[in-house]
């Protein structure tokens, strides 16, 4: 048990000081304050003549020692606990254009969509995230933040589960997405930007370049991980015409974006390797990190402070009821005297 302000207990020895100038002053003659009614049954006031017993005073003065030590705050602190902290701010960047509605992802036996796999993955990585701050981009014709970086993991993923395709345009802004993910992450520090970019295409809209994006989030320190999504040519064929759904795949501008700002290029084919794409990830930008530690407080001065409350409430009641003792009692209504006429 320890005091957060140890000093306060100087004030215990208010009374003392009080009663010491009580027997030290002189009686003089004062004007009076039509006060003394209100303090009348205070505890710790008296009249003269009349004196509190012993008992009520050592009760009023426990009464002050206890509040007091109430503002004294006293405390437990527990032991050191270990907080799990990150040094990651990830930002998902992903593509919504139309082209991710190509049912080329398989999932117990069923074919889905792109997207469906992504959302699906990504809820998965998300929820392994516990401490990381998170935020999430969109991007078609036009990028926009679904949501900026937050701790609140639950949010992201609703957002992302409620993206539909198209929603941000038919084409694909890449560099448009990547700058407005450097121009969120750069106000964080350094050692923690990264920003995971999913795309099933190349970039065919926006402002900004993909190259000078990457110059931007190699400038800011703006790791980029990159990830082409789509089937390849040999497990999607429609009758004699073999077809390569992933033709407009621009792997060479994703691999040049992650190289020149050390982080790496994934391809993924499947859902499987889509999630094991996210595992690594999760590996090379590690979530936990240790040397952070905080040790609990309890605070116990709610129980001081009330019992000092109950001592003088006890006093100021026993009081009034020793003061309508003393009140004379009467018997039925005064009647006044008629005078003679």
């Amino acid at each position: 048990m320890t005091l957060a302000y140890p000093w306060v207990l100087l004030l215990a020895l208010l009374p003392l000081a009080l009663l010491w100038r009580r027997r030290a002053a002189q009686p003089v003659q004062a004007p009076v304050m039509p006060l003394g009614h209100w303090l009348t049954d205070t505890p710790g006031v008296f009249s003269h003549g009349i004196r509190n017993p012993a008992w009520l005073r050592l009760l009023t003065l426990s009464g002050w020692l206890l509040l007091v030590l109430a503002l004294a705050r006293p405390q437990v602190v527990g032991e050191a606990r270990q907080l799990p902290t990150t040094g990651r701010d990830l930002m998902l960047v992903v593509d919504i254009s139309p082209s991710m509605d190509e049912p080329d992802m398989v999932r117990q036996g069923r074919r889905i969509n792109r997207l469906q796999a992504v959302k699906q993955v990504l809820a998965e990585f998300i929820d392994q995230r516990q401490g990381d701050r998170l935020g999430l981009i969109l991007f078609g014709s036009r990028a926009y933040v679904q949501a900026p970086l937050t701790f609140d993991r639950t949010t992201v993923n609703i957002l992302l589960q409620e993206a539909g395709l198209g929603m941000a345009g038919s084409a694909t802004a890449i560099g448009d997405a990547v700058g407005l993910a450097v121009k969120r992450l750069r106000e964080r520090p350094l050692e923690q930007r990264v920003a995971i970019v999913l795309t099933d295409g190349a970039n065919t809209a926006g402002e900004i370049t993909p190259d000078k994006a990457s110059e931007l989030a190699q400038a800011s320190a703006v790791r980029l991980y990159t990830i082409g999504i789509g089937a390849g040519a040999d497990s999607a064929i429609t009758g004699l015409r073999q077809r390569n759904p992933s033709r407009d795949l621009d792997e060479a501008l994703l691999t040049r974006m992650a190289q020149q700002t050390g982080g790496q290029y994934f391809r993924a084919r499947n859902l499987a390797e889509l999630g094991g794409i996210y595992a690594s990830i999760n590996q090379l930008e590690p979530a936990l990190q240790e040397g952070q530690f905080y040790r609990p407080v309890r605070e116990y001065y709610v129980w001081p402070a009330a019992l000092a409350v109950t001592l003088w409430l006890f006093a100021l009641l026993f009081r009034r009821h020793q003061k309508r003792r003393r009140q004379p009692f009467h018997h039925g209504p005064k009647t006044e005297k008629q005078p003679h006429v």
